[in-house]
């Protein structure tokens, strides 16, 4: 059985391997085939730009090429102007012609028919150069000259009622068929003359002029034309007289776009889209205007050729893509199978849809998020780390650590501490109760945040090395680390004067700085650090800045003054307290601050007074019978008051921590016996209202003086004692009155009163007597029943 299960894992490990395999396989053919979609894309783009920006900047392209050739026609056309006009000012065409008889001048006529064999070899595109003249007997000369027939007189007489001795004109010579017509140029002659009797005339060859306007449309399809833009003279590239439809669509959009002498624009017609140029010709005494619209697809053409060329070649990559990718992969997974086994070779045991790149990535990850964790808490966190460290070390807090321990844990904090001498400092600020325009209570933290960044940037322009530690509360320590013999005294203590100053300056506070020797062991440091901690306390209280050397404190010696404690001041203060005079104790305990503080006592001997008062008062509490719990709230009042250096700051703690909270406990304490006291009086008069009562046997009952009773009884209910009594008396008379037929007399017995005084208090009262009273009831009474 365990043979069987052992063969079932094996098939299942190769199958999940195998599996990976191929899955690691068609990832590899994604990513070729992906590879190769970017030519497909390549493709797809210049075959949709041949539509969009590539149709504009060709269609510019375009009409630049049109433009050039259109210059070329219009310098063609200008020299065969030119030629015409220089012919017409020939001697051989002068007023001699006129009514020649050529049969008799042959030689005449043969040299003209030779001129015009010139002119018309001159130009290409002239089919044919004529001269006619008019007369008695019409002749024309071409290669040949003759005489006109009746119809041809008609039709060459036209020429000369022109008005213009020079212009175009689109002519059919043939009367037979009038609508084969030709280009012609026409100048009448002799040149210059107002009274011309002939014309030489160059009759254009249509196919030559047709061509030569297809020069302007680089490509087989589209339309080429020219016209005058007053009407009347229509040349096609196509060989045709009309203009087609296409023609006409494109002479109204031209005529749409407004005045503009020349432009290019794509224009749809009949599903095709053309790109139009048009300009404008000056000829002889009119204005002529070519138009060449191509089909756009002729101008993108070789785009789209490519682009298709680009995409079955992109198509042919990615087959072979496909193909190469899956032979390839074979080899290139054996590596990342080996490092599979060898990175987590229990692979196989991870879910169906995790592949093997997926778990060294994973795999990859864990370390590398170990790797940045530990260079966050090198880089990040040092600073937090080596505060943390200073501060336990200064508190003692690593004391079973050895000197190796200790110099092994600060080399691993980045520390260079071998062959070095310590010196330690501790700052102490005071003076922040006087400055509370600048600073609150509650600032603290941040006035010893300000001075811990104040002190380390100082501290970096005297020592190499120099560490801060924010002890809170106004207070903090200073390491410094010079290798050999140290820091020297006079250094630090010129240093601890300017550090006073500078903190006086910017804070406007007091600084007492006191440094210890020189310490050559890091296992010394807490010791000297508490040394220094008790020697601030030996500064001289309210005595400004303070500088305070160890050594020389230990020279010198501590002996001062006994501290001038006032138990007269403090008896005093204690029975104000219990009084409740809280003026009185307030003024009490500033003057036994005063006394305790006065001829330069000590900071340590004045809170050791303070401390000697608050357990006095402390007893008083007990004394009084207060629970020390409830009236302290759990705080411990010697660890706070301890902490406190500064008069200003003793007096308000006092006053908020002390004083106060004994003085409200008292107060209340007072007002609850009070209002007990008066609930019995009441209670009292309730229930003896009827008889003789009075304040005396009240305050007896209640067992406290007359004076206290009617004193209390004012200020608890609000009125004196004979106006309750009196009140109570009345109203119990009027329910008397209002519901019983007692008489004025047994009435009168029955609230404590005689007859007499009783008529005379209720009336005084009331404003009626105890009779009226009881005949307004009882009137009341029946109009209330008479109404139900």
């Amino acid at each position: 059985m365990e043979n069987e299960a052992a063969g079932a894992r094996n098939r299942y490990t190769g199958a999940r391997a195998e599996r990976k395999g191929r899955y690691y396989r068609s990832n590899l053919i994604i990513v070729l085939i992906v590879s190769s979609i970017p030519g497909l894309i390549i493709g797809l783009l210049v075959y949709f730009m041949a539509g969009g920006s590539l149709e504009k900047e060709l269609l510019r392209m375009h009409n630049r090429q049109i433009e050039q050739r259109a210059d070329n026609i219009n310098e063609q056309l200008s020299n065969l102007e030119l030629m015409l006009a220089h012919w017409a000012f020939d001697p051989k065409f002068d007023y001699g012609l006129s009514n020649m008889d050529f049969t008799r001048n042959h030689e005449r006529a043969w040299d003209i028919t030779k001129t015009l064999v010139v002119m018309q070899g001159s130009n290409s595109m002239v089919r044919q150069v004529e001269l006619y003249l008019a007369g008695n007997q019409p002749v024309r000369f071409g290669t040949e000259y003759g005489t006109l027939s009746a119809e041809e007189e008609v039709l060459y007489g036209k020429l000369l009622k022109q008005e213009r001795s020079t212009y175009w004109t689109e002519w059919a010579f043939d009367p037979v068929n009038p609508e084969q017509k030709e280009l012609t140029l026409v100048h009448h002659i002799p040149g210059g003359s107002r009274e011309p009797f002939g014309a030489l005339l160059l009759r254009m060859d249509t196919e030559k002029v047709s061509a030569m306007l297809r020069t302007m449309t680089p490509y087989n399809t589209g339309e080429v034309f020219m016209q005058q833009k007053s009407g009347g003279l229509f040349i096609s590239g196509g060989g045709m007289d009309a203009p087609t439809p296409l023609v006409t669509a494109l002479q109204a959009a031209i005529t749409a776009r407004g005045s503009q002498a020349s432009g290019s624009f794509l224009y749809d017609w009949d599903g095709i889209t053309y790109a139009v140029t048009y300009g404008d010709f000056s000829r002889i005494a009119s204005e002529w205007r070519y138009v060449s619209a191509s089909p756009i697809s002729s101008v993108t053409s070789p785009v789209v050729r490519l682009s298709r060329i680009i995409i079955l070649v992109s198509l042919s990559a990615l087959l072979l893509a496909a193909v190469l990718s899956w032979i390839a992969s074979r080899r290139i997974y054996s590596p990342v199978r080996r490092l599979l086994q060898t990175l987590l070779p229990e692979h196989a045991a991870s879910g169906d849809r995790v592949d093997e790149l997926t778990l060294i990535e994973r795999h990859w990850q864990n370390l590398h998020g170990q790797q940045h964790a530990l260079e966050y808490t090198l880089s990040e966190q040092l600073p937090y780390v080596q505060q943390s460290f200073l501060h336990q070390l200064f508190q003692g807090y690593l004391y079973a650590y050895s000197e190796q321990d200790l110099q092994s844990r600060m080399k691993q904090y980045k520390w260079e501490v071998e062959n070095c001498t310590f010196v330690v400092l501790y700052i102490q600020l005071t003076g922040i109760s006087s400055l509370e325009a600048k600073f609150r209570s509650g600032d603290e933290s941040l006035v010893s945040f300000a001075a811990v960044n104040i002190i380390g940037e100082l501290a970096k322009e005297h020592f190499g090395r120099a560490e801060t530690v924010n002890l809170h509360d106004l207070t903090s320590g200073m390491l410094l680390m010079e290798p050999g013999s140290g820091p020297d005294p006079a250094r630090v203590g010129a240093f601890g004067e300017e550090l006073a100053a500078t903190l006086s300056r910017m804070l406007k506070l007091q600084a007492t700085v006191a440094y210890s020797a020189r310490i050559g062991s890091i296992s010394a440091i807490p010791r000297s650090f508490e040394a220094a901690k008790q020697a601030a306390s030996h500064s001289r209280y309210g005595g400004g800045n303070q500088i305070i050397s160890l050594e020389q404190l230990e020279r010198e010696g501590q002996g001062t003054p006994m501290p001038q404690y006032s138990f007269t001041l403090e008896r005093g203060l204690i029975q104000a307290m219990r009084t409740g005079e809280a003026e009185e104790a307030d003024r009490l305990l500033e003057e036994f601050l005063e006394t305790l503080s006065a001829g330069g006592a000590k900071v340590i001997d004045v809170q050791q007074g303070m401390l000697h008062l608050l357990g006095a008062i402390l007893h008083a509490v007990l004394e009084a019978g207060m629970a020390q719990s409830q009236l302290l709230r759990g705080r411990n009042l010697y660890a706070s008051l301890s902490q406190i250096h500064e008069p200003g700051l003793i007096l308000s703690w006092f006053r908020t921590q002390v004083i106060a909270p004994f003085l409200k406990e008292l107060c209340e304490r007072s007002d609850a016996g009070i209002r007990r006291t008066i609930d019995q009086a009441m209670l009292y008069i309730q229930q003896h209202y009827m008889d003789n009562i009075s304040l005396d046997s009240c305050a007896d009952y209640t067992g406290t003086s007359p004076f206290l009773l009617s004193k209390s009884f004012k200020r608890v209910t609000g009125q004196n004692f004979i106006d309750y009594v009196t009140e109570l008396r009345l109203t119990k008379a009027k329910e008397l009155l209002r519901d019983t037929d007692l008489k004025m007399n047994d009435v009168a017995l029955q609230v404590g009163y005689q007859q007499s005084y009783f008529n005379r208090i209720f009336k005084k009262q009331e404003d009626i007597t105890p009779t009226r009273y009881r005949e307004l009831s009882r009137q009341e009474g029946k109009k209330e029943n008479g109404t139900r």
